[in-house]
């Protein structure tokens, strides 16, 4: 992308006399096509023009985000913002990063990250917990650790000091996933793997924790009755699928805070409805200045001012 000078520049932008300038949203999305999902909440959360770029890669940000940055002048940089989505997450990882390098002060302009949902959805799971559970002095397990929400939930717990038994179907990849969280910059002394398939394993990670989340692929079950009933110590069980069977035996997708002798159960609409404000949340967030980003920690911190509001 070519620039004819920021002499030029200044005069034709920095002197604009629009007094309000739009909410534009810029999403940048790896896919084939752009979620739809993220595109509604975008305009359900305010956003006045909502730019949808699809089959995004690392390579093509630098000319797009200087799009951003180069079209408003710098007082005005806070009505611009960048949504990083898109289904892989490791792909989103690399576009946010390549999107926070090419920023420098004074043109600078806010970004939200949360490909596939799965900071926003990891916030809203580890705040449900959180209500029933002390989890930075307990011990969580962590099912299908390996994808992208269960790394995020993983992340979260991690960072508030509590304890994490990373489980995956073999040990090998959970502690592949253990290895991949701490390249990420996450503190790996409180996380152990598991390997699922390893029946008396699970029973005892299960007789240890007392939070329990699920966040493996939709119509997949995880834990049995039998196992599920393994825990004796859970008080808080979370399973994000939404689709038949639930991944943890028993619990329906509708459950919130349902009280099962005790332990507290939450389906996935039961987290959602906290997601979809975390979500809608973080978006006006990003229009409050030019210098935010929204990943997972700071989707806590709204999730956390939600709830107490």
């Amino acid at each position: 992308m070519t620039f004819k000078g920021l002499g030029q520049w200044s005069q034709t932008t920095l002197e604009s006399s629009v007094p309000t300038k739009k909410k534009i949203l810029i999403q940048l999305d790896c896919d084939d096509h752009a979620s739809v999902f993220d595109g509604v909440v975008a305009i359900d959360a305010g956003v006045d023009h909502l730019f949808q770029y699809s089959g995004v890669r690392p390579p093509e940000v630098r000319g797009l985000i200087h799009g951003a940055m180069f079209t408003r002048g710098p007082a005005d940089l806070h009505s611009t913002a960048i949504f990083v989505g898109g289904s892989d997450v490791s792909i989103g990882h690399e576009i946010a990063s390549a999107a926070r390098s090419v920023l420098f002060d004074p043109f600078r302009v806010s970004i939200m990250f949360d490909s596939n949902g799965c900071n926003s959805t990891a916030a809203a799971a580890v705040l449900s917990a959180a209500k029933h559970v002390e989890l930075a002095s307990g011990k969580s397990l962590v099912l299908a650790a390996t994808g992208a929400v269960g790394q995020a939930v993983c992340t979260l717990i991690t960072s508030l000091g509590g304890q994490v038994i990373v489980g995956s179907r073999s040990v090998a990849r959970a502690e592949e996933t253990i290895e991949k969280l701490g390249h990420l910059g996450v503190p790996i002394a409180g996380l152990a793997p598991l390997g699922i398939e390893d029946e008396s394993s699970l029973r005892i990670a299960l007789q240890e924790a007392t939070a329990v989340f699920a966040c493996g692929a939709a119509g997949v079950e995880l834990l049995s009755s039998d196992l599920l009933s393994a825990g004796v110590n859970l008080r808080a069980a979370i399973d994000l699928n939404a689709v038949p069977p639930a991944g943890l035996f028993g619990i329906g997708v509708t459950d919130k805070s349902l009280q099962r002798g005790n332990r507290f159960d939450y389906g996935a609409l039961g987290v959602g409805g906290l997601k979809m404000k975390i979500h809608k949340h973080a978006i006006q967030q990003l229009f409050t200045g030019n210098n935010h980003f929204i990943d997972a920690h700071e989707m806590m911190k709204i999730g956390r001012s939600i709830l107490s509001a």
